[in-house]
């Protein structure tokens, strides 16, 4: 844990290791370029082959797909009060994707030609759903339930199995709930590189969506080209922005929720102008944490991933915040919403104390796969858009195309391309 004193002089390089924080590290972005490899050629050998190795389960190719009876079997498993917040969680995520369904639109800016756009779903969609510290049920329904509202007819999950081969009912039943068609118990690198290679047993998907670790991070980096990713996004961050009005166990509870999602990579940062808040935050989280059961995985990021930051101002909280792009940002402070408003970069923003960064990972509605390690300045979250095509559409009529005739030809000497310029000219012929 540190503190980074911003209204003193000398804090700009503290400041910059945060900016700088990397979704991959190099070591394992080497070793996963030779784990791919040997998918990209063997294929179903390879996943037996790394299955063992890395998840510790012996898998023959015929046991990669889940069954309709394990999935059938699992809803025994899955009591109802669970199944009301999925079924509650997933009305939400739907309302919310069916409000940015693109419609096709066309017009006419010039006589005799009529541009616009058409959308398609894309027809097979891989969703990897991580499942190696805890069953993360809601990103099946913050990806798969997203891609059925977009009308993608075939949802591919991967997820990693327990040692005994098993899925946690609750992600099995939640997966038949969000759409998903095809099941596999594939996890980590293996997951990716099946879907974005296919093999003999499970065919290849037009596009890989959901969160991972620093392995499944660098796994879609590499396959990107091979299928088409929504973003490279690496462990869990959030960061708070906080004056003398907000509340410091309200703040604590937060970070620690981002704290224990398990991989020891997650960060946690506080920027506030009260420097009493941040000694209450401290205790806070020290008070806390004794109560939590993933208290090791908890350590490790208090100890190398939360940073304190104090300013003089909020204008230069905002400043941070920007610069950082996290993928998660609260505003706890008098007037939120208009601090919300001078933002430039985040993934989600939670505005006021009484929004909760879960509520964005669990319920409210739009997607929790969210750009992390600062990639929030050029990437946005998962939105229902990002299961379509979009493809523009032109229609010239002879008149309209003889009017552009001089344009084309203009363009084509320009560029040296006659046969472009032939294109244009030839239709200008009695």
């Amino acid at each position: 844990m540190q503190i980074i004193n911003c209204t003193q002089a000398g804090f700009e390089p503290e400041l910059d290791k945060i900016y700088r924080r990397e979704a991959v590290p190099p070591e394992v972005d080497e070793a996963v370029k030779d784990i791919l490899a040997e998918i990209k050629r063997d294929g179903d050998t390879a996943l037996t082959k790394f299955a063992e190795k890395f998840d510790r389960i012996k898998l023959s190719p015929a046991q990669f797909r889940v069954s309709d009876q394990d999935i059938a079997a699992a809803e025994s498993g899955v009591s109802a009060e669970w199944k009301n917040a999925i079924t509650s969680a997933l009305a939400n995520i739907v309302s919310f994707a069916e409000q940015r369904i693109p419609k096709d639109w066309k017009y006419s800016p010039r006589p005799g030609v009529v541009i616009g756009e058409r959308f398609e779903p894309m027809e097979r969609i891989g969703v990897y759903i991580p499942g190696g510290t805890a069953p993360l049920v809601s990103t099946v329904l913050h990806t798969a339930g997203i891609a059925k509202a977009a009308g993608v007819k075939e949802i591919v999950a991967v997820t990693p199995p327990g040692q005994d081969g098993m899925i946690h009912p609750a992600v099995l039943w939640a997966m038949r709930k969000a759409g998903v068609n095809e099941i596999y118990r594939l996890g980590g690198v293996c997951g990716v590189g099946a879907l974005a290679y296919g093999t003999a047993t499970i065919r290849k998907v037009d596009k890989i969506v959901g969160p991972g670790n620093a392995w499944v991070t660098a796994a879609k980096k590499q396959v990107y080209g091979h299928v088409a990713l929504d973003m490279v996004a690496g462990p869990s961050e959030i960061m708070i922005i906080a004056d003398d009005s907000a509340r410091a166990d309200f703040i604590a509870a937060d970070m620690l929720s981002q704290a224990e999602h398990g991989s020891g990579l997650e960060h946690a940062v506080l920027v506030t102008t009260d420097a009493g808040l941040i000694e209450k935050v401290q205790n806070e989280l020290d008070i806390q944490k004794q109560r939590l059961s993933r208290g090791t995985m908890v350590d490790k990021v208090l100890k190398d991933g939360v940073s304190l930051i104090l300013v003089k101002d909020l204008a230069d909280a905002i400043e941070i915040a920007g610069k950082y792009a996290p993928e998660h940002l609260e505003i706890m402070c008098r007037d939120a919403e208009s601090t919300a408003g001078k933002i430039k970069a985040a993934g989600a923003i939670f505005i006021g104390e009484w929004t909760p960064e879960p509520v964005g990972d669990f319920c409210a509605g739009p997607s929790h796969v969210l750009p992390t390690a600062g990639s929030g300045r050029y990437f946005s979250g998962l939105t229902v858009e990002g299961f379509f095509r979009r493809m523009s559409t032109i229609q010239y009529t002879q008149t309209a195309i003889q009017q552009e005739i001089p344009v084309i030809a203009a363009f084509s000497e320009m560029e040296g391309l006659d046969a472009h310029g032939n294109s244009g000219k030839i239709r200008g012929s009695k």
